[in-house]
């Protein structure tokens, strides 16, 4: 049995579960939350640091987070007048460093300037 037919054997796709998978796969198909998701990964920020690390307006990102965090992607904690976010949890930097290495992959060595 291959990796793929491992994975799917334990995990499969269930008609129950398949409109739960698009609907995070679309919250991953908006460009400014996968900048939020690259600075989470790097270390907790705060609302207003996200701001400055995306260049995005506060609005927007605090409403990019409360979907990041209502799907599971993001975790949040108070620390005084504070919010701090961070990645949920491995499987989520891992879910986007596996979807980053397959984007590298089909990418011509051109397009890289490489």
């Amino acid at each position: 049995m291959n990796n793929a037919e491992d994975v799917m054997g334990r995990h499969a796709l269930l008609d129950a579960v398949i409109p739960l998978v698009a609907e995070r796969f679309k919250a991953l198909a908006e460009p400014a939350r996968l900048q939020l998701l690259r600075a989470l990964m790097q270390r907790e920020h705060t609302v207003n640091e996200l701001v400055l690390s995306t260049r995005l307006g506060q609005a927007n990102v605090s409403k990019h987070l409360q979907l990041l965090h209502t799907l599971g992607f993001v975790r949040r904690r108070k620390r005084g007048l504070f919010v701090h976010y961070a990645i949920a949890d491995r499987q989520v930097a891992k879910l986007c460093a596996l979807m980053c290495a397959r984007v590298r992959a089909e990418t011509p060595r051109s397009r890289n300037g490489g």
